[in-house]
């Protein structure tokens, strides 16, 4: 039996219950983690509340990430050892499979054993935002050295995941977030530019910043109205990667920048890195080479015990952290 946290309807935060569960034994591919920490992701918001890609099947489980000991292994999980000190890289279904809770199983394909240097708090607040980031700015978009990439939401986990991952391969990160309070901050998180779009043109801005060339990639996860925005910032052949929907207005499809520029927009989820084999080998040398090397470093907002996971999400739908939030088990 361990302490797992489910819920039986959508809802606000208060349908999250932490609950005593007796969590099987691992499947033949996967391995079962005694989890340590938890990395906490605006998705799993969604999950609960709705809609989002997928509906829960309750009671559900819910979570993405976590950090933790190997407590059993599945017989065709040879590369893992009980013992062995683990993170989880996101599976293809958080309804299969959630990391909130005291036991998990996660299938051995995205299981990594990671950095001894990496604290559990770390190594729970790496996955969901470098495969995130990496996918849309490496695989998608290819940036290259002095290219700029527009980052909106920046101060989210998965944006500053991204301005790490611009200024790693030598491009340009250009910060958007919603107001001046978050500035500095974005700057000294590896911004070369920060623009406040409540206070102004973003289009303009970035005009300003590229000499009139616009961006060459956005990377966006609110889509809404602003996407009219972002399309009029964007360069000749650029690429907008659409990863989310925080926006909760129709989101207009902006033809004729598209149509005048040669826009490519591109609906993205993690999931493209995670379902080919080699595209998840060549993601997971990247991100282990640039933690190793200090140019990826997770930025940890604020870390919360199990029990006040109700708290958590109020917290995260408070929109006021900058990084990641992280659980301790």
């Amino acid at each position: 039996m361990a302490r797992i946290v489910r819920f039986r309807s959508k809802g606000g935060p208060e349908v999250l219950q932490i609950e005593e569960v007796d969590v099987g034994p691992p499947a033949d591919d996967e391995v079962q983690i005694r989890v340590e920490a938890i990395g906490i992701n605006r998705a799993e918001s969604m999950f609960r509340s709705g809609p989002y890609v997928e509906d829960p099947v309750y009671p559900a489980r819910l979570g993405y990430e976590a950090a933790g000991i190997v407590s059993a292994v599945g017989k065709n999980a040879e590369s893992f050892e009980v013992g062995d000190a683990v993170s989880v890289i996101p599976p293809m279904s958080i309804t299969r499979y959630g990391s909130y809770g005291e036991l998990a199983n996660f299938p051995a394909r995205v299981t990594v054993k990671h950095p001894a240097s990496l604290s559990w708090i770390e190594a729970a607040a790496i996955w969901m935002q470098y495969v995130t980031a990496y996918g849309a700015l490496i695989e998608i978009a290819g940036i290259n050295p002095n290219d700029h990439v527009l980052i909106t939401a920046a101060s989210s986990s998965v944006g500053l995941a991204a301005i790490q991952i611009a200024n790693a391969v030598g491009a340009i990160p250009i910060a958007v977030t919603r107001s001046s309070a978050k500035r500095k901050r974005l700057q000294q998180a590896g911004a070369a530019h920060v623009i406040a779009s409540q206070e102004e043109s973003l289009p303009a801005r970035v005009a300003a910043i590229t000499g009139g060339n616009g961006v060459r990639v956005a990377f966006d996860p609110v889509a809404g109205p602003d996407l009219e925005l972002i399309a009029e910032a964007m360069g000749q052949n650029g690429v907008i990667i659409e990863y989310g929907a925080l926006s909760p207005d129709p989101t207009p499809l902006p033809l004729f920048p598209l149509l005048v520029k040669n826009l490519r927009l591109h609906g993205y989820q993690y999931k493209e890195v995670i379902r080919n084999d080699d595209s998840l080998r060549k993601c997971k040398a990247f991100i282990l080479q640039g933690l190793a090397q200090g140019k990826l470093k997770p930025i940890i907002d604020k870390v919360f015990p199990f029990e006040q996971i109700v708290e958590v999400h109020r917290y995260l739908e408070s929109n006021v952290q900058f990084g990641k939030i992280v659980v301790t088990v």
